[in-house]
């Protein structure tokens, strides 16, 4: 029952919903275009704030999704934790995209508010701040990325819940190392710069 229900968190979190609303809304492929990635940051300056906006709520859910079927079905902690985790994993490199997908920051979010909303709210509420003074998506999720485990660890008594926001952090930071170099060099895109759908970006990374 357990692995069945664990398989079952991945194979939600795989879904790529960056690629479906991407067909649908303008008939393209999403990892053609910016950065490549399936995520709602790169959806945002391809599409637009409504595709984006979608395509964050729903990867928000496939993470919260997981937690709560897990908690639902009165699963051990490990399991709960578990099942949160690979929501993450099939985000960020799924069976349906031959093992590639996104970054796993609004999958992760997700699975945060399905762990403790609190913690949740207050990593949203930096996010929030800090892409509204840097106008960088990237920059306000590592932030908000590595703000989690330090509230795990001063507010939460479950030591697995510690421990898989320290795995989410390191995940989510990992996948940014592209965001990492083009920061570095002055060229990562800000909010409101968009990608024109009839041209293939340059920045492609196939995340």
């Amino acid at each position: 029952m357990d692995l069945l229900v664990l398989v079952g968190c991945y194979l939600l979190g795989a879904i790529p919903f960056g690629v479906l609303v991407g067909k649908v809304a303008r008939g393209i492929d999403i990892r053609e275009f910016g950065s490549g990635n399936i995520g709602a940051s790169n959806v945002l300056r391809t599409l637009g704030v409504g595709p984006a906006l979608l395509v964050f709520v729903l990867d928000t859910a496939k993470g919260t999704a997981a937690v709560v079927a897990c908690r639902a079905l009165k699963m051990e902690p490990w399991i709960v934790v578990m099942g949160g985790v690979l929501s993450i994993v099939g985000h960020s490199f799924s069976v349906f995209l031959r093992f590639r997908g996104g970054k796993g920051v609004a999958t992760s979010l997700g699975m945060i508010i399905g762990l403790n909303p609190m913690i949740a709210g207050i990593a949203f509420g930096l996010w929030l701040v800090i892409v509204g003074l840097t106008r960088i998506i990237s920059v306000g999720s590592m932030l908000a990325a590595i703000s989690v485990p330090a509230m795990m660890f001063a507010w939460e008594k479950h030591v697995e819940y510690q421990a898989i926001a320290v795995m989410a952090a390191t995940l989510i930071l990992v996948k940014h190392r592209s965001n990492v170099k083009r920061l570095l060099a002055g060229t990562e895109p800000r909010v409101g710069q968009r990608v024109k759908v009839d041209q293939q970006g340059d920045e492609q990374d196939g995340k």
